[in-house]
């Protein structure tokens, strides 16, 4: 069965770059939502195997997001990896605390980042 991603990130190219990586590589699909309530909201309607989320949004921050969707029973189990360029040791901390599967860091190689998704997971 194809595994389904949502990329969660304000910048439009970064979505991208990520939507062609997973599907052109990996074979998975994708969903994209450029702000945090989109993303709540596509993480509430579709069947996803995983999300992939920015740290920092303008409407909604990765924290914010992350507890919200831990705080939903239909969303609560599902992995969720942190694409930031927040590498500083308080932010790896407070990761942590987050329950996210993973960390992706920005940049990143556009040609790899699926395996990266795929080790995490360990699809």
């Amino acid at each position: 069965m194809t595994k389904r991603i949502l990329i969660v990130d304000d910048d439009k190219d970064i979505c991208k770059i990520v939507q062609i990586s997973l599907e052109k590589f990996a074979g998975w699909t994708t969903a994209i939502a450029q702000s945090g309530q989109e993303g709540l909201l596509k993480a509430q309607t579709e069947r996803l195997d995983a999300i992939l989320l920015d740290v920092s949004m303008p409407d909604m921050d990765g924290f914010q997001f992350c507890t919200q969707i831990r705080a939903n029973a239909a969303t609560r189990s599902v992995p969720i990896i942190l694409l930031t360029a927040k590498t500083l040791p308080s932010d790896r901390q407070r990761f942590a605390q987050m329950a996210v599967a993973g960390v992706i860091t920005k940049p990143f190689n556009p040609m790899t980042v699926w395996t990266q998704v795929a080790k995490i997971l360990g699809w």
